[in-house]
């Protein structure tokens, strides 16, 4: 039996005469060509979305669109990378009806416009819900740490940026003194290399102290204490394995097929001050009055649950392990152990006695009340188990009584806490495994656009497998 081999490449063919022909009937890209086309770009606000009435014509921007979503689409996101499969890849020589254009173009399209694109990946989500492909109940909200563009070893505090600068100048007083030394000796020709060597060095270093010193400049205006050399705005965060420089990445996913439904992108390294903001976004997307939310312990927040509860949004978030360790490290009676009476406004204590408020205060800018029983501690049996100094001191957030709710109701639905998992962690490890876990701009809002071409492109993906080209074709006609 023969193998199955091509034709001789040197044997005359007859080539289908349509391009067309050579891409398939059910392939993405007549969707992204045809939805890319009922786009308004106008309105959107993509830059160059009328062409100039003199000079050379640009690429239109349904092009470059067409291009990014495609490459996305397929794990392409280099602009150089793009620029080569645009020349070798027939779908997208069909996409782009021939055109090619440079690496230079292509990225600057990316970034020229990443303020646009939040706005198109809420404009897909449309057609989502057209499609009747968001169940609008049950929405789960999570935050994962990806990488911006900067190594760790160029994250410095301002004592390190100071230090740095000081080592700076100790070089630059080397290098003069050197010259200096030069001038004295009177050196030839055999040493006018040498100078012209060391005053490009000294040029070097005070460009860099500049630099370090417009660090600083910046860190005292805007209160930081740390700041990263090549994305300025991205931040130190725990991450899986150690740290990590970058940023913390919000979603929030539907239940019914896993499509995102809000996102966005913080500077904040943990996840204690977003679930309003991710929650209420979510609501709006989906056009609903009620929706319900589950997210993990690290969004047990009294401030943001009570937003949430204000907005119409019931909330399963458990509540974290709090106390339980004394200055010390010793192990005493966690705040969980003290029962609340809200008709008394009084903690009972495992001791039995009654713990009171005696003052209210402000705690990072929150009101608090504080409660305790000097008198009590001071005779009871149980003080050495209780806590390490001298009388314990419950302390309540005036609005605790919100986030004690919210901890009830996800105690009495483990099955909504486990649909979480399911729903959300799917999603960061599907953008993980397609490598978009990498930032490659710089700065929160090119950062945020990136993203949004990220979470546009998972949930297109996710509609090509739920939805026929064919439907798709005729809604996103029909839009």
């Amino acid at each position: 039996m023969s193998y199955l081999r091509g034709p001789d490449r040197n044997e005359v063919q007859l080539l289908p005469a349509c391009l067309d022909d050579y891409v398939r009937p059910n392939s993405p890209a007549r969707f992204i060509d045809a939805y890319v086309e009922g786009l308004d770009f106008g309105a959107l606000g993509f830059k160059r979305a009328q062409a100039a009435g003199m000079g050379r014509p640009p690429y239109h921007p349904a092009d470059l669109l067409k291009l990014y979503i495609y490459g996305y689409l397929q794990r392409i996101r280099s602009s150089r990378r793009l620029e080569a499969e645009a020349i070798r890849n027939l779908e997208l020589i069909w996409l782009l009806r021939g055109l090619q254009p440079d690496f230079k173009t292509i990225a600057d399209f990316r970034k020229d416009n990443c303020q646009v694109f939040k706005g198109l990946f809420k404009q897909f989500n449309l057609l989502c819900r057209k499609l009747e492909l968001f169940g609008a109940e049950l929405v789960a909200i999570d935050g994962a740490k990806f990488k911006a563009v900067n190594n760790i070893s160029r994250y410095y505090t301002q004592e390190q940026l100071k230090e740095l600068s000081q080592t700076i100048e100790s070089r630059i007083e080397e290098y003069i003194g050197e010259l200096n030394r030069q001038d004295d000796q009177a050196q030839g020709v055999a040493g006018v290399a040498d100078r012209k060597e060391l005053e490009q060095k000294m040029a070097l270093l005070k460009e860099r102290k500049g630099e370090y010193q417009e660090l600083l400049g910046e860190l005292e205006s805007s209160g930081q204490s740390k700041t990263a050399l090549t994305d300025v705005e991205a931040r130190k965060m725990k991450a899986v394995q150690g740290h990590l420089i970058g940023y913390n990445v919000q979603v929030a996913v539907d239940a019914k097929h896993d499509l995102i439904v809000a996102q966005e992108v913080v500077q904040d390294a943990n996840d204690r001050g977003q679930l309003a903001n991710m929650a209420l976004g979510a609501k709006e997307a989906l056009g609903v009055e009620k929706l319900q939310v589950v997210a993990d312990k690290g969004y047990h927040e009294s401030d943001q649950l009570e937003n949430c509860e204000k907005a119409a949004v019931e909330t399963f978030v458990p509540e974290p392990s709090s106390g339980g360790k004394g200055k010390n490290g010793q192990t005493i009676f966690a705040k969980k152990q003290f029962v609340y009476d809200p008709t008394q406004d009084v903690y009972q204590c495992p001791g039995e006695q009654t713990l009171k408020r005696v003052r209210q205060d402000t705690n990072h800018g929150k009101q608090r009340l504080i409660y305790e029983n000097r008198e009590a501690c001071q005779r009871c049996a149980l003080l050495s188990k209780c806590t390490t100094g001298k009388y314990r001191v419950l302390a309540r957030r005036t609005n605790e009584v919100v986030a004690e709710r919210a901890a009830k109701r996800a105690a009495a639905r483990p099955d909504v806490l486990k649909r979480r998992r399911e729903v959300v962690e799917h999603v960061f490890g599907t953008l993980r495994h397609w490598g978009h876990d990498l930032f490659l701009l710089r700065g929160l809002a090119k950062v945020r656009g990136e993203f949004s071409l990220s979470a546009l492109v998972y949930n297109l993906r996710r509609v090509l497998n739920l939805v026929s080209i064919d439907r798709l074709l005729g809604v996103a006609k029909t839009s």
